[in-house]
């Protein structure tokens, strides 16, 4: 295969790099006559301190706002585009929110967004943990930096970070007093507006305040009513205070708030399972010629909008359901950072923080007129964190000491229109959950070249759920006892790594993590549940990762060539998959994984002139065992051991292309950013109906203008300048009585145009 044989050669150059480094130092001497091109230092926190992206020995990609906005990077799902194996996408199946989102590193992730399921990438912003995938998907707009680590990381960053983390930085305050403004117009009556402050009291208490909102019409329009879905409807706010009481005390406080408020998610009708129960019965009710319940029975060769076919597919951008659609979210916190350098050595550090998320997604899950499944999740919850850390630094030993807790707690209320059924059913459920934990990590350097890393954690957490499940036609009857159900849950990850830095340019290294994701509950019966239902099926546990990886970075040609990268292999147990009992999905540990694969990310910049930016992320995933106990209890799953993991690509690659000239006392700069995925399947079952089955090869350009002695730029561009008609995102259930399938695809080519000016 195409990708067996990359993988191995990527492995074979990333090894003969090691071995070359240790035949010779030649490579990368200094060379005479630097440029002014050279390449920026950039800096990560990857390992809780502050160093240089080029001395961390662990798989970082790291862009800072300048990079985001030249490459056209607004929100944090277009961060795949410019990421090696990584897959951020929203329209997560159950939420019917535009703001959830489904987020996979190296193949690990997570594409349930219910409260009762942990994402399996960590999503921190200012160092604070956000607990929940939806909220994920949000505009980049004052963001300082963005850090993806790839990797388990749960030593420093703990559970639900299996496959890695993602870390935003927001600005700061500055020292002077200045403001600036970005404005944009573009298709589909695309306009925002951004504005940012940044006001100093006195030389220690400074302040920065951000406002900003966008509209745009969305691209899938509902054929009854005309509605557009997958618009966008949001506003932020954020006020940032700086106080430095004295040189070894600083104190910050962040707050920051955002409201969303759209029509719905752009999923469409995928599919339909010739004679399934549901759409037999809603056929039969509609009055479909020829539809029988019992036994199912739907024609298929009637267009008729009263059958339940093939015929209900009206396109990619056209949604042929009724049922009310809406997707809301408010989401607002406030934390407070402490940093006390008590002496050269030794640092403290308090991160508290408090944030309340509250969300509607109403969904009209099989895209026709017939009420064959219909979702309406409403949740309502908090977080509250707490991480103390101390941080020595010396000469050759420079370390970190935490203790972190965290505690949520939410309620959600779903409520789900069953085509089999006259009334609706409710799902709902508390949550209540805490965790906390020890971690340390220390680095030796034992001579200038050779340094070594080890770490370890160790976690517990309580998790707790308040089920309350009835049939609204008998409201008494619980499909659970209503009383709180609790489990613990315990794990110690560790992590170690080892480097060598061959010269000021090129350093090679070696590493092991661990990682584990969160077990829970399911919550998703919808029928009265038995004793052996609830022994086999109510809880599943944690599931688990860990991970071998080489790897190399470099700085040459005088700091006009960055080269890094990284081979891997990951051994992924007890994993999460959807199995199903009737049409209720539930999360059960039923099998194990082995994923390996490669990354490169190159940044060169040969003269003054041009800018190339590339990166290349391979994968090869397989499943090792499916587990058979849980079938004979009468739940079903597609997966085999002929199935690829979900969001996991064989091949994912970006090349960006900058070039700057200067006429007429301005420099302009025309850019083209491409972007490549090979086949991807949405869900573990692997259906075709929803996958992305061909290659996809985005395009987006853009051009700046930059007056010399001016305190404006204007940026010209369009987004997926091919028209690349592509999905993004899927559901199905085909296996079940309810017999749909639903996609999502990409928006269309759009253009804009963005003024940014300073004052």
């Amino acid at each position: 295969m195409k990708i067996h044989k990359i993988l191995l050669a990527t492995k074979y150059a990333i090894l003969g790099f090691f071995a070359f480094m240790v035949s010779t130092n030649s490579f990368a001497q200094e060379s005479q006559g630097a440029t002014s091109a050279t390449i920026d230092e950039i800096t990560v926190t990857a390992r809780r301190v502050a160093e240089n992206l080029q001395d961390v020995p662990v798989a970082i990609s790291a862009f800072t706002g300048e990079v985001l906005e030249r490459r056209q990077i607004t929100s944090t799902d277009d961060l795949g585009k410019i990421t090696p194996n990584l897959e951020f996408t929203n329209n997560a199946p159950l939420a019917g929110n535009n703001a959830s989102s489904q987020v996979f590193i190296r193949g690990i992730g997570q594409v349930d967004p219910s409260s009762n399921v942990d994402p399996g990438v960590g999503l921190y912003i200012d160092d604070v943990y956000i607990g929940r995938s939806v909220g994920g998907t949000m505009e980049l707009r004052d963001i300082a930096n963005i850090q993806v680590l790839r990797g388990p990381q749960g030593t420093l960053f703990g559970r639900n970070t299996i496959g890695g983390a993602v870390l935003l930085t927001t600005t700061q305050p500055g020292d002077d007093f200045k403001s600036s403004v970005r404005a944009g117009l573009g298709s589909d009556s695309l306009w925002e507006l951004f504005l940012a402050t940044d006001m100093p009291v006195s030389d220690n208490f400074k302040t920065r305040f951000t406002i900003g909102t966008k509209r745009q019409d969305g691209y899938v329009t509902r054929v009854n009513d005309g509605t557009d879905l997958g618009d966008t409807d949001n506003w932020t706010a954020t006020a940032k205070f700086l106080f430095t009481p004295s040189d070894n005390l600083q104190l910050k406080v962040n707050l920051d708030y955002t409201e969303v408020d759209e029509n719905g998610v752009p999923l469409v009708f995928a599919a339909a399972r010739d004679n399934s129960p549901f759409g037999a019965r809603a056929s039969a009710l509609a009055g479909c010629p020829g539809a029988m319940f019992p036994p199912p029975s739907i024609p298929q060769n009637i267009d008729d909008p009263r059958c339940f076919n093939e015929f209900q597919n009206k396109g990619k951008y056209r949604n042929n359901g009724t049922n009310s659609l809406t997707s809301s979210l408010e989401n607002w916190g406030i934390s407070l950072h402490i940093q006390y350098d008590y002496s050269d050595l030794l640092i403290f550090k308090s991160i508290t923080s408090y944030r309340e998320l509250k969300w509607r997604g109403i969904r009209d899950a099989d895209n026709t007129p017939l009420a064959i499944l219909h979702t309406d999740y409403s949740s309502d919850g908090d977080q509250m964190s707490q991480e103390f850390q101390a941080l020595y630094e010396a000469d050759r030993l420079t370390g970190v000491v935490g203790l972190y807790y965290f505690e949520e707690d939410i309620a959600d209320i779903l409520t789900v229109t069953l085509g089999i059924r006259d009334s609706l059913d409710s799902d709902n459920n508390d949550f209540q959950n805490d965790n906390w934990a020890i971690f340390t990590q220390w680095n030796y350097d034992f001579s200038e070249n050779l340094s070594g890393t080890a770490g370890v954690r160790y976690t517990k957490e309580n998790k707790g759920s308040i089920p309350d499940q009835f049939n609204y036609a008998t409201p008494n009857v619980k499909y659970l006892e209503k009383k709180l159900y609790e489990q613990e849950y315990s794990a110690t990850t560790i992590s170690a790594s080892v480097n060598y830095r061959w010269n000021d340019r090129v350093m090679t290294y070696a590493s092991y993590s661990e990682g584990f994701k969160g077990g829970g509950f399911n919550s998703h019966f919808n029928g009265p549940a038995s004793a052996e239902a609830l022994r086999n099926f109510f809880e599943f546990d944690e599931e688990t990762a860990e991970t071998i990886e080489l790897g190399f970075k470099s700085d040459l040609l005088d700091d006009r060539l960055r080269l890094n990268g990284a081979i891997f292999r990951t051994d992924y147990t007890d994993l999460q998959f959807i199995f199903r009992v009737g049409v209720a999905p539930y999360l059960l540990n039923a099998g194990e994984a082995e994923i390996q694969g490669a990354e490169l990310e190159l940044t060169w910049a040969p003269n003054e002139s041009w800018l190339i930016e590339a990166g290349l992320g391979l994968l090869d995933d397989s499943i090792e065992s499916v587990s058979t106990d849980f079938l004979a209890l009468g739940a079903v799953t597609a997966v085999t051991t002929e199935n690829t993991l979900p969001y996991t690509p064989d091949m994912q690659a970006n090349l960006g292309i900058g070039y700057y000239f200067d006429m007429n006392n301005m420099q302009f700069a025309p850019r083209i950013d491409i972007s490549y995925r090979d086949e991807t399947f949405f869900d573990t079952s692997n259906t075709k109906e929803i996958a992305q089955l061909d290659t996809v090869t985005t395009v987006d350009a853009s051009l700046s203008i930059d007056p010399y002695n001016s305190n404006w730029r204007l940026v010209l561009g369009v987004n997926n300048a091919t028209d690349e008609e592509y999905p993004i995102a899927g559901n199905s259930s085909l296996t079940t009585g309810s017999g749909y399938a639903e996609i999502a695809y990409a928006r269309p080519r759009w253009y804009f145009a963005t003024l940014n000016y300073d004052f």
